[in-house]
């Protein structure tokens, strides 16, 4: 596949912010920055973005000015080689359904969303898939997943981190690889797409409970135990489903599984130790800047 010069990112989230500072600094010294672009839907956060390059949802997060930032549906996705989807997973839809008029049918999709669509429990790429309704009787839409133990905020100061680039074209998954790897990102090639967007979803609800003990203060022995159940039970559900259970034993399986559960920065332990500690679930989400 060509290379991927011209890069639109969906969502000024903590993901699409540092997805916009790799994707311009990925591909390796010798080749030119690419075009990037950045796309929300709230007006008062991408004018506010777009003037100061700064937001609430990272802070110490500067985007590089070389990042084009808009409103426009249009302006977000036209002529773009490819399309990161960095909006969270049950918004998906409802974004994508905006974009679709617009978007190019030679344009890549790559989701970095962790989670399962309610009511239709599709994973990310399968939803985008449903809402652009790809001619069946075209060339099929290269379409992949960048996924693994990525903390925003490690990322977002250049501490050395490790991605998945998973896709049922192998060349896709390869341009991935080149596009995003940096020099304190290094990305490996997958063609288990299901398992490494299962991994990512599935992870999310064992954090949740290794944060639940933190706020118990169980102790380090219940929460190793409970990540080695855990990614068991994740295993048995993977290939169940027809995924590669070796997928649940790297980067993007036990890798992101024990980076969410251990780190201070992980959202969904966070939200398991305000639990487990006695805060309500409405009370956290109300104060949550995510």
């Amino acid at each position: 596949m060509n290379e991927l010069r011209r890069i639109s990112i969906l969502g000024t989230g903590q993901m699409g912010l540092v997805m916009s500072t790799i994707a311009l600094n990925g591909g390796g010294e010798d080749r030119p920055p690419p075009e990037v672009t950045l796309w929300g839907r709230a007006e008062d956060d991408v004018g506010e973005l777009a003037q100061t390059r700064r937001s609430g949802r990272l802070p110490g997060f500067v985007l590089p000015d070389a990042v084009r930032v808009t409103i426009r549906e249009r302006d977000a996705v036209r002529d773009a080689d490819v399309i990161i989807s960095a909006i969270p997973v049950q918004h998906i839809r409802s974004a994508w359904t905006r974009l679709k008029t617009f978007v190019p049918p030679t344009s890549g999709v790559v989701s970095v969303a962790k989670g399962i669509e309610t009511g239709t429990l599709l994973r990310p790429t399968r939803v985008i898939q449903d809402v652009l309704g790809d001619n069946p009787d075209a060339s099929p839409r290269a379409v992949g997943v960048l996924s693994g133990p990525t903390i925003a905020q490690e990322l977002a100061r250049c501490l050395p981190a490790t991605m998945i680039a998973a896709s049922d074209q192998p060349d896709f998954a390869r341009a991935i690889q080149v596009a995003f790897s940096t020099s304190w990102v290094r990305v490996y090639t997958n063609v288990d797409m299901m398992g490494v967007e299962l991994a990512g979803a599935t992870k999310n609800v064992i954090a949740i409970a290794a944060g639940i003990l933190d706020g118990l203060q169980a102790g380090n022995n219940a929460k190793s135990a409970l990540l080695a159940r855990g990614l068991a039970e994740i295993a048995r559900l993977g290939a169940a489903m027809g995924a590669s259970v070796d997928t649940f034993f790297g980067i993007a399986g036990v890798g992101d599984l024990a980076t969410t559960c251990f780190s201070p920065e992980g959202r969904n332990r966070s939200l398991g130790e305000a639990l487990g500690r006695g805060e309500k679930l409405d009370a956290y989400l109300a104060r949550s800047p995510f």
